[in-house]
C-alpha cells in the first residue's frame, strides 16, 4: 500500500506541473482537456435565435433588393427581353455570340420588339437583357440563400421542428413568387407589347406578402413572441398600426397598375392634375368601374388619393406612439414609419414632376418597400394590445 500511495503522489506533483506549464492556455483549456479524456471531443455550438432572425432579414434584403430591380427592369423597359423560362439552364447567360444572336432572334419574334424596338442594336438588346437576367438571378440567389440556412438550422435545432411547416410555406411561396413572374412574361409575348398590369400587380403583390411573411418571422426570433402591447398604447393604435400596413400594401399594388399603364407619363403636374382635381374622361370606358383598373387617368389618381391616405395615417400615428414612449423598439419603428411617409410622398411627387425620371422612380420603389417593412415593425411591436382606448391620443 505505501509504493502505491508513492506513486499516486508523484502522478499527481506530475500533473500539477502540467497544469502550470498550461497556465497560459485559454480559461476553457482544462474543460476541453477533460472532455477529450472522457471521449465527448469538440463540437460547434448550435445557432440560436438570434441568428436565425438575422438570416432571414438578410433574405427580406434580398427581396427588396429583387423588388427595385423588377421596377428597374420594368422602368427600362427590359421584362420581355428573355423569352424563355429555364429555371436551372437559364442561369447562365449567353456566353458566346452565337448564344447571343439567338437570344436575340427570339425576341424579335416577339410583339414588342415590332411595335417599340424595331431596328435596336444587339448592344442594346444586351443592355435590356441584363436587367432582366439580373431580376431572375437575384430570385435564384433568393432560393439558395433561403433554403441551404433552413437545412442547417433545423439540423442543428436552432429552428424547432413545429416551426419547420411554416418555413416551408415560405420556400413554397418564393416558388410561386418565380412562376408568377413567368406568368406574367407570358402575357406580354405573343399579342400585347408589354404585361399584362394586371400580373404585374399580383407578381408585386406575392412578393410583398413574401417579404411582410419573412420580416414577421424574422422580428419573431428576434424580439420574441410575447403577447401583449408596451405600456401607454391603446387598442385603437394597434388597430391603426395593422390598417397602416394593409393601406401601403394596397397603394404598393395602385402603384403596379400605375407602372403596368405608364400612367406615370401623364398628368405630370401637382397637386392638380393638369389644372383638374380629377383627370378628364375618368369614366370615359364601360362599364364604369373597370376604370379604376384600365383608365391611366383615373388609376393615377387613385394612387395619388392612397397617398394622402396612408399619410394621413402614418405621421399622426408615428407621432402619438412616439410622444407616449411606450418602449425603445416601438418608439424607433415609430421615427422610421414616420420619416419614410414624408419620404416616400416627396419622392413619389419628384417622380410625377420629372415625367418619371428612373433613379427617382427605383427610389421611390424602394422607399415605399422599406416603409412597407417599418410599418409591419411597428405593428408587431403593438400587436396583442388588450386595453381600451383609454390613455393614448385617438391618431386621426
Amino acid at each position: 500500500m505505501r509504493p502505491q500511495a508513492s506513486a499516486d503522489k508523484i502522478e499527481a506533483v506530475r500533473c500539477s506541473s502540467f497544469g502550470r506549464m498550461a497556465a497560459g492556455q485559454p480559461k476553457g483549456y482544462q474543460a476541453a482537456m477533460d472532455a477529450v479524456r472522457a471521449g465527448q471531443g469538440f463540437s460547434l455550438q448550435a445557432p440560436g435565435r438570434t441568428a436565425v432572425g438575422i438570416w432571414l432579414l438578410v433574405v427580406a434584403v434580398l427581396i427588396i433588393a429583387m423588388v427595385v430591380v423588377g421596377g428597374l427592369t420594368r422602368l427600362t423597359g427590359s421584362g420581355l427581353s428573355i423569352t424563355e423560362w429555364d429555371p436551372i439552364m437559364g442561369a447562365i447567360p449567353p456566353l458566346s455570340d452565337a448564344a447571343w444572336a439567338d437570344a436575340f432572334a427570339k425576341y424579335k419574334l416577339i410583339p414588342q420588339y415590332a411595335h417599340v424596338n424595331a431596328g435596336m442594336s444587339l448592344a442594346d438588346f444586351q443592355a435590356i437583357y441584363w436587367w432582366e437576367w439580373t431580376h431572375r438571378l437575384l430570385g435564384r440567389a433568393i432560393g439558395f440563400v433561403f433554403f441551404v440556412p433552413f437545412v442547417w438550422f433545423a439540423w442543428t435545432g436552432a429552428i424547432a421542428r413545429k416551426e419547420w411547416p411554416r418555413m416551408l410555406l415560405l420556400f413554397v411561396l418564393g416558388g410561386l413568387q418565380g412562376a408568377v413572374g413567368w406568368w406574367m412574361v407570358m402575357s406580354g409575348l405573343e399579342v400585347r407589347d408589354s404585361v399584362s398590369q394586371y400580373r404585374l400587380a399580383i407578381h408585386l403583390g406575392v412578393a410583398l406578402l413574401l417579404l411582410g411573411a419573412i420580416v414577421w418571422t424574422a422580428l419573431e426570433y428576434l424580439r420574441g413572441t410575447r403577447r401583449g402591447g408596451p405600456r401607454g398604447v391603446t387598442s385603437r393604435q394597434t388597430s391603426w398600426s395593422f390598417a397602416l400596413v394593409a393601406l401601403i400594401y394596397a397603394q404598393m399594388l395602385l402603384g403596379a397598375l400605375v407602372a403596368g399603364l405608364h400612367a406615370g407619363l401623364i398628368y405630370n403636374t401637382w397637386p392638380m392634375m393638369d389644372r383638374y382635381w380629377l383627370p378628364e374622361g375618368a369614366f370615359f370606358n364601360s362599364p364604369w368601374w373597370i376604370n379604376f383598373f384600365e383608365n391611366p387617368g383615373l388609376v393615377q389618381f387613385d394612387h395619388r388619393i392612397a397617398a394622402y391616405a396612408v399619410m394621413a395615417i402614418a405621421l399622426p400615428l408615428g407621432w402619438s406612439v412616439r410622444k407616449h414612449k411606450p418602449g425603445t423598439e416601438a418608439v424607433n419603428a415609430a421615427g422610421f414609419v414616420f420619416w419614410l411617409t414624408i419620404a416616400q410622398v416627396l419622392l413619389g411627387i419628384m417622380t410625377l414632376r420629372t415625367h418619371v425620371l428612373v433613379p427617382l422612380a427605383a427610389l421611390h420603389q424602394l422607399n415605399a418597400a422599406l416603409l412597407l417593412c417599418a410599418a409591419i415593425w411597428l405593428a408587431f411591436e403593438l400587436r396583442g394590445i388588450s386595453l381600451p382606448s383609454a390613455p393614448g391620443p385617438n391618431p386621426r
